[in-house]
């Protein structure tokens, strides 16, 4: 697909490809020259205090389960649940 150079350097990606990735607005995309090819790639942005807590619920894979205050989780999505939930709920939990 041939694409056009607009103002501000703007482009317009695809609906086809727009499409192919489920893409909607509001998504983040990185954008790098890789071997002088432009490469637009999705992203999923997160905020540092929910990197904060995947890092310690990873961290604790090495954690004897009777040690576990929250978890073993039965499931990937019970642990991305867990992850999603605000500081204060985890505490009301525990």
């Amino acid at each position: 697909m041939i694409i056009e150079l607009r103002k501000k350097s703007q482009v317009t990606i695809p609906k086809e490809v727009v499409d192919e990735l489920n893409l909607q607005e509001g998504d983040h995309l990185d954008v790098s020259v890789k071997d002088g090819v432009i490469v637009i790639e999705p992203v999923a942005v997160y905020s540092k205090a929910y990197i904060e807590k995947l890092e310690q619920t990873v961290l604790r894979l090495n954690e004897e389960t009777s040690e576990y205050k929250i978890g073993p989780f039965k499931t990937v999505e019970e642990a991305i649940e867990y992850l999603e939930t605000s500081e204060e709920d985890s505490q009301k939990n525990e």
